[in-house]
């Protein structure tokens, strides 16, 4: 028999005759069954689908009935709905199934679709697609249950349907497209891809004034409804077709989704235009489509960033850019890659994996994943790079890596691309082809921004070719030389790089690499600099990933007058760029003028200054993140976190145990919300070497919490400091950081004694600390949580939603996330599904808000344990597969464990004990931190195990002779 639900609910035999199976309840129920193909689906299920929230009395027998005629109904020889303890099943193919067909044949032609097999996708989606014969389950749409059913069908016809406009697009189908794609904007107006792609569709047709339209209908549309402007991928759109380049702007479905970023949001914008590099930026091309490392070499300013910016904008899938150059060390790398990712150490619920490097989570988030990481700067971490390099590369066979440095990479296999100055007029080539080569049109291009009078002309022609020549072609140093006509004539620019800039065109063997080509051009353009300039340039070096406006002037401590007039003139010399709010110095800027600090004694002044700065600064956001503003300083963190954290290893490597504890003390929370648990241990790791083993007079919370930090991640032989009670009772003054408490309770584990002891514990810290609302939510959070696992839940309930309404009055979304999670349990444990499905929704807002895939993982695991006890074993498969697949992507091994077991669970109680038992054996294997959550989820999977055996042999014993298996469980 062959089963038709894309349209009308029907049963066909092999000879295309129709088999009429009844009313429309009876057809639902079929259709429900159908749906879980080969798959038990529970009678609690079925009744829901079938009568929704308020069923019948009797809706079990009834159920009964309907399955009765359902068999009647289908012919006697196949008899094919099966009745099995845990629900019903249809036992039939699922590929005899037009909806399961229609999923199978889409995923094939998107998989197609993304590996530019264009005409083979849209082969295949069209075959997916003619299986709809109208709107999916359309005679019972009115049958309580069959709407959600219908609607995710209709969902996945409507992606389809892109994606084979996608694929037709890309075979020259322009004209025939535009009126079906003009049915689906109407149909869809919100819907920005088919907007996209008629835009794309009209400009190919030559009407790009009706694209342009469609786009100001699209704007109006989703400001007036939603309140939104459209997306980025759809604003590239808009702009292509302005440009009349149709051909830059590709929406597609996968590119435009939260989990994998677009191309134009992983790469640096620029402000320039690209000038000369065109046959290196082709040969790049068909290198990265040749071998999967390729290395851009050359001197600094040779324009190696800019070039890897325009090969990677240019390259298919997906892209990430991580810049090194502000890396302080070697070890830093894997992390600068982790966040440039989007990726944490673990989730905000739970420490990382003890012994588990930060590689390591790159190999998991990166082994399925297509993806050109872009590693820029390399040179002065070289070893290292090198080093992750190989790793990931040998591990992960869909990524490629290009990567800038002053040096190869040296690992077999790199392709070399050797960048020099750009193409110059040989010196008996004429005048006036002079401003075809790429070296001069760079420099009048720069030029013109500064001096918009400027041109080539025959009186200076050659005072051009001088300048452009005598600094080899290197774009950097030609770019600072431009820049200079605001101050002087180009004949007296061209006069001092005579003077100034031998070493330039020689490349002095005996300087450091780093200098060989610029530093001249760096010195030069210092001499121009006047007394006040020259002290804030050096001053400004001080800073890592540069320094906001505040920063920079608190720091370097000139008066406020000067300091504005001196950063203006920095900014016009090109010594700083202002950037997204922020000033920064060019690398290789930034090192000469290192020097020059060095040279006037003040490295270790500023270096207090800096540190003194961030620390106070440290503290303030601290103490906003457990408050409603909790979004706006973590962005504030996060743009400050190369400085932050380069105060405190300054401190740390200067002995200030005071100010390197006091960092840590300070972005302890900092760290745990982003997940940044391996680079906080190593942070943490190294301060405790300069403290000791014993907490210094006035630094008991700070060596406590360097402590905790380093211990979640298992670094090495630490000091014990004994239970939370004792950790606190030692505090001689309330905790400047309340997240101590927290923390103290992770590291030490649940108390001995339970609730009581909890809520002891939370006296002793109120006679210590007085009245704090955070405090006092975080404690009553404690107690609500041993007092559930106690059993106790009336109480449990009470003491919850008093954190939630404290943590509510703070505005701290990580304390409401963690306190709905536990309130969502607790409803699911006291038999109240709806309570908690409400909780969990709220909880997983709060983490989108707070920004960590990982702890949705997380939290769609819970929800599907939730789900899992309600009997809803359908949403808590969706769940559990969902968390699987995020905590895969984001490499977070504790969440895939937890993830399958949840699975097996599914599995076990439809039946299918072989999927159970392999979904088991798969979560023991890796993702168990030895952190007694894990502890608890390693014996949760062998009780698991343990049930699935037993299920076997009471099959193997019903049926003698015959091996256990789902159908005898």
């Amino acid at each position: 028999m062959r089963f038709r639900v894309l349209g009308p609910t029907q049963v066909l035999l092999a000879d295309g005759r129709e088999i009429p199976v009844g009313g429309p309840r009876l057809r639902a129920l079929l259709a429900l069954l159908l749906l879980d193909a080969g798959r038990v689906v529970s009678a609690e299920r079925l009744i829901d689908g079938l009568y929704g929230e308020h069923p019948p009395r009797g809706a079990a027998n009834a159920l009964q009935s309907l399955v009765s005629r359902l068999r009647q109904a289908l012919p006697a020889e196949h008899t094919p709905v099966e009745f099995h303890p845990a629900g019903y099943r249809l036992a039939v193919d699922p590929a005899d199934v037009d909806a399961y067909r229609f999923e199978r044949l889409a995923e094939a032609g998107r998989r197609a679709l993304a590996g530019g097999d264009q005409p083979r996708a849209a082969a295949v989606l069209r075959e997916a697609l003619e299986l709809w014969r109208g709107p999916a389950l359309a005679d019972v749409i009115d049958v309580a249950g069959v709407p959600a059913q219908a609607a995710r069908l209709d969902e996945l016809r409507l992606a389809a349907t892109e994606d084979r406009i996608e694929a037709e697009l890309a075979l020259g189908g322009h004209a025939e497209l535009v009126p079906e794609l003009r049915q689906l904007v109407v149909a869809q107006p919100l819907r920005e891809r088919p907007r996209g792609q008629l835009m794309r569709a009209l400009s190919a047709q030559g009407r790009p004034a009706e694209a342009l339209a469609e786009f100001e209908d699209a704007r109006r549309s989703l400001a007036e409804q939603l309140g939104v402007d459209p997306s980025a991928a759809l604003a590239a759109i808009h702009l292509a077709v302005l440009r009349g380049d149709d051909s830059s702007a590709v929406l597609r479905g996968d590119e435009s989704s939260a989990v994998r970023p677009t191309t134009e949001q992983a790469l640096p914008s620029q402000l320039t235009t690209f000038v000369g590099r065109e046959e290196e930026l082709k040969r790049v091309g068909e290198l990265l489509g040749e071998r999967r490392l390729v290395t851009l070499t050359g001197p600094g300013g040779a324009g190696k960033t800019r070039l890897a910016i325009e090969a990677a904008g240019r390259a298919d899938g997906e892209v990430c850019f991580v810049e090194l150059a502000g890396l302080a060390d070697g070890s830093d790398v894997p992390q600068a890659v982790l966040s440039g990712l989007g990726l944490r150490d673990a989730g905000l619920r739970a420490p990382a994996e003890p012994g588990r490097q930060s590689t390591d989570r790159l190999v998991e988030a990166l082994a399925e994943r297509r993806l050109l990481l872009v590693l820029d700067n390399c040179e002065h971490v070289i070893a290292a790079a090198a080093r992750l390099a190989a790793r990931l590369l040998g591990a992960c066979p869909a990524l490629r890596v290009l990567a800038t440095s002053r040096e190869p990479l040296g690992l077999a296999g790199e392709a070399l691309c050797q960048l020099s100055g750009l193409t110059l007029p040989s010196p008996d080539a004429s005048t006036e082809d002079a401003d075809g080569y790429a070296a001069v049109s760079l420099f009048v291009q720069r030029a013109a921004d500064v001096a918009p009078d400027f041109t080539v002309t025959p009186a200076n022609v050659d005072v051009v070719l001088r300048i452009c020549r005598t600094l080899d072609g290197l774009p950097l140093a030609i770019e600072l030389a431009a820049a200079r006509l605001r101050a002087l004539p180009v004949a007296e620019v061209a006069a001092r790089l005579d003077d100034r800039f031998r070493l330039l065109s020689m490349g002095s063997r005996a300087a450091s690499p780093r200098h060989r080509t610029l530093r001249a051009v760096v010195e030069w353009s210092w001499d121009l600099l006047d007394d006040a300039e020259r002290t804030l340039a050096r001053r400004l070096t001080v800073f890592a990933g540069g320094a906001t406006l505040e920063a920079a002037e608190r720091v370097t401590g000139l008066p406020s007058a000067e300091f504005v007039d001196a950063l203006s003139g920095l900014a016009d010399k090109s010594f700083v760029e202002l950037s997204g709010g922020r000033y920064r110095m060019l690398e290789t800027v930034r090192a000469f003028c290192a020097e020059r600090l060095a040279e006037a004694g003040e490295a270790d002044q500023l270096r207090r200054a800096h540190t003194g700065y961030f620390l106070e600064f440290a503290w303030t956001a601290s103490d906003h993140l457990r408050q409603v503003e909790q979004l706006h300083w973590l962005r504030r963190l996060d743009a400050e976190r190369d400085n932050l954290h380069a105060a405190l290893r300054r401190a740390t490597a200067a002995g200030d145990a005071p100010d390197a504890a006091g960092l840590v003390a300070a972005l302890s929370f900092y760290w745990w919300l982003r997940g940044m648990r391996g680079e906080a241990a190593r942070l943490a790791a190294d301060v405790l070497d300069l403290l000791g083993d014993e907490a210094p007079s006035g630094l008991h919370e700070e060596f406590a919490l360097c402590v905790y930090n380093a211990s979640l991640a298992g670094v090495g032989h630490l000091p014990s400091l004994g239970t939370q009670r004792s950790v606190i009772r030692s505090l001689d003054r309330p905790p400047r950081q309340p997240f101590l408490l927290y923390l103290s309770g992770i590291s030490t584990g649940p108390p001995s004694g339970g609730a009581d002891h909890v809520e002891e514990l939370m006296r002793e810290l109120r006679r210590l600390v007085g009245p704090d609302a955070w405090i006092n939510a975080l404690g009553a959070m404690g107690s609500g949580s041993a007092l559930m696992w106690s059993g106790d839940w009336d109480r449990a309930g009470s003491a919850l939603a008093t954190a939630l309404d404290g943590f509510r009055s703070t505005g701290d979304r990580w304390g409401c996330m963690i306190t709905l999670g536990a309130l969502g349990e607790l409803a699911a444990w006291q038999g109240d599904p709806e309570t908690a499905s409400a909780h969990m929704d709220e909880a997983m807002g709060l983490v989108e808000e707070l920004g960590s895939a990982v702890d949705q993982a997380d939290m769609l695991r819970t929800r599907g344990e939730i789900r899992l006890r309600a009997d809803d074993l359908t949403g808590a498969r969706d769940d559990f597969a969902g968390a699987l697949l995020l905590a895969q992507r984001s490499g977070a091994p504790e969440f895939v464990a937890s993830a399958r077991l949840g699975l097996a669970q599914v599995a076990r109680l439809r039946g299918d004990l072989v999927e159970a038992r392999r979904f088991c054996e798969e979560a023991l294997v890796g993702g168990l931190t030895g952190w007694y959550v894990g502890e608890a989820t390693r014996a949760e999977i062998i009780l698991a195990l343990d049930e699935i055996t037993k299920a076997e042999r009471a099959g193997a014993a019903s049926r003698p002779g015959a091996p256990p298996s789902a159908d005898g469980a």
